[in-house]
Order: structure tokens, then sequence, then C-alpha cells
């Protein structure tokens, strides 16, 4: 087969990752080629060469005087976004060589335009519902569907009904490690990933925190989580894989403090495969997987300060659980190999005469 994977369009498909999004497809792209499928890949500029893979390129918008003055101009990234999936859909629509497109985009134009193609067409929904996708989505009945989780399958079944494929990480390169003196929290520092919850819960309970992450929100950065750093309480940039692996893994417990209902949670995954317990807490998918022997879920309380009192009251017990055994949790619940095995039977289903 050969498959042609869709992503975003504004981040390249490279290490450091933006997200779990971007981590997600890369994976993808890295364990079907491992399995000889062919990849055909869609992202921003820039993604990694060493995937091998056929990188689907756009021409750049070229817009006139006279467009960019029209009054109702909409903002210029918006215009660029959508032509390059109108350029991708269009040139997808004249191959004959691609057996199915897998859209992880979080455009509408790849699902609107998906009954144009030959191939079939199934779209990974990564977050709860979005304005564009859904109206989309209702105007295309019939439109394969996975989730990422069965709270986002729960999220859009009004919409669709998606088939859960959970995703995985790869328990060769997240390995299990000795743990540490401190705690750490990864991923995008924005608002709605709430790292400054992490901050309030270590210095809370009196231990050390390492925190990693792209800056996505400059603004939240420098008023909600610098103000918090201090000697036991840094930020450690964001890092490439080796290095968060390291932080990770040596690392006496992962925290995850999202304040949006989480897809999925990868970083916890990623966390519970290094032996490193998980506290989170229970928003969305991420409930589904951070539970015991792996880690622990904490309810959302009516405030910061109490749900910070929880995650406090319970951290004790989640640092005193078996590494071994958290690991091989993840072995059994949040493996990669299983998420691309489920993905491939998928792709089969929808070549099948």
């Amino acid at each position: 087969m050969k498959i042609a994977l869709l992503a975003h369009d504004r981040f390249p498909i490279a290490a450091p990752f933006a997200g779990g999004l971007e981590s997600f497809t890369w994976y993808l792209a890295k364990g079907l080629r491992e399995r000889g499928i062919e990849v055909v890949v869609f992202a921003a500029p820039g993604s990694d060469p060493a995937l091998d893979v056929e990188e689907l390129a756009v021409e750049p918008v070229s817009l006139s005087e006279q467009a960019r003055n029209d009054v109702s101009m909409p903002p210029e990234g918006l215009v660029r976004e959508t032509i390059s999936y109108l350029q991708v859909m269009t040139s997808l629509a004249q191959r004959d060589d691609i057996d199915v497109v897998h859209n992880n985009s979080l455009h509408y134009l790849p699902i609107a335009m998906a009954r144009s193609l030959k191939q079939p067409v199934v779209t990974t929904l990564h977050t709860p519902n979005t304005p564009w996708m859904e109206p989309a989505l209702r105007l295309s009945p019939g439109v394969k569907t996975a989730a990422v989780s069965s709270s986002i399958a729960h999220m859009w079944r009004d919409v669709t009904s998606a088939r859960v494929i959970p995703n995985g990480v790869d328990l060769d390169r997240w390995s299990l490690g000795p743990g540490g003196d401190s705690l750490v929290w990864s991923g995008r520092i924005v608002p709605e990933k709430a790292p400054h919850l992490a901050a309030l819960i270590a210095r809370e309970a009196g231990w050390k925190l390492r925190i990693a992450g792209p800056l996505s929100h400059q603004e939240y950065f420098e008023t909600q989580l610098k103000p918090l750093l201090s000697d036991d309480i840094t930020y450690a940039g964001h890092l490439e894989p080796d290095e968060l692996h390291h932080l990770v893994s040596h690392s006496a417990a992962c925290l995850v403090t999202p304040q949006w209902e989480e897809p999925y949670g990868l970083v916890a995954a990623e966390s519970m495969a290094c032996g490193t317990p998980v506290l989170a807490i229970a928003r969305g998918g991420l409930a589904e997987v951070v539970r015991a022997p792996g880690g622990v879920s904490v309810l959302p309380e009516a405030t910061d300060e109490l749900t910070v009192a929880a995650a406090v009251h319970a951290l004790d017990s989640v640092v005193a659980m078996d590494r071994v055994t958290v690991r091989d949790h993840a072995r059994s619940c949040c493996s990669l190999d299983a998420t691309i095995d489920q993905y491939v039977d998928l792709y089969r289903e929808l070549v099948a005469p």
C-alpha cells in the first residue's frame, strides 16, 4: 500500500515536535515505513528527511495588491492555510498511486473534499469538536473517522461514529529510567495545558519541578508561569527527544494538568513508558490513559486551590509506585505498535473490494 498522511501545515513533522499531533504523525510515518508501506506526507516545510518519505509540496500563496487591499481580507495565515489544503486535495485527486488518504489535519477542506478523491479518506479526530470540522463532517455523511480516545469519540458522537484507535508511544525510544528527586511536566506552554498548576502542586508539596516544552503562548508564560519559577521550579526549554527522555526517565513522577478536555495525553503515555508514574487531572481522554498501576487521576475541583490540594494529597502514593510495574502498564496499554497495527487493519478494510 501507499498511504498519504495529511498533517497540520503550521509545523513541520520533525523533532523537537511542536505538539502531540506532530509527534503522532512522525511516529506513524516511521512505523508504516518499517512495515514496508510507502508513505507520502503533507506538512509544513522542513519535515524530517530521515523519514525518507515523499513530501507533498504546495506553491506559496501569491496575492495581488488589489486582493490585499480588499476590506474583507481575512488574516493572511487563514488564506494561506486554506489554499495549501486546496492544492493538496487537488493534487491527490489526480494521483492513481495512493491507496488511502489519512487526514490528521485540523482543517475542514480534506473532509469537505473527501468525496472528490478516488481513494478512500479517513480522518483522525485529535481534538474536541471544532467550529470548522464539525459542519464539514455533518455535510459529509459516510466519511470514515477514527478517534484517539473513547472520550473524543463520545464528544463527536452526534456528528460522526468514530472508531477508537488510541495513540501509542515507541517503547524502545521511551525506555525504562531510574527515576530521580524531582517532578516533571512536559508539553506546550499554553493556558489549556496549565503548567502553572503543576508549579503550584510542586511548590505546595515541597518538590522540585522541571518544566519542558515549546513556548506556544508567550503572554501566558510571562504572566502565569514565569512568576512561579524559582531555584526549585525551573523551565528547561524545548528539548530534543533524547534530552526529554532523559529528563522524564530521571524524574520521580510526571504531572499532567489540563484545563481542557485533553484528547489523549501523549506525555502521560511517554512518562509511563519510562517507568515514571503520572499524577493527572482527569479531563477528557487523559483518565483513560492514566490509571493504576501506571498513575493516578484526580478530579478537577471547583477552584485551582482545591484541585492543587487534591493533587498534593495524592502525590505520595504516585511517587511510591513501582517503576517496572508502571512500565509494564504502558507496554500493555500504550504501545505504538498496537496503534499502527490498528491503522493498517483500517487501511486494508478501506481498500478491500
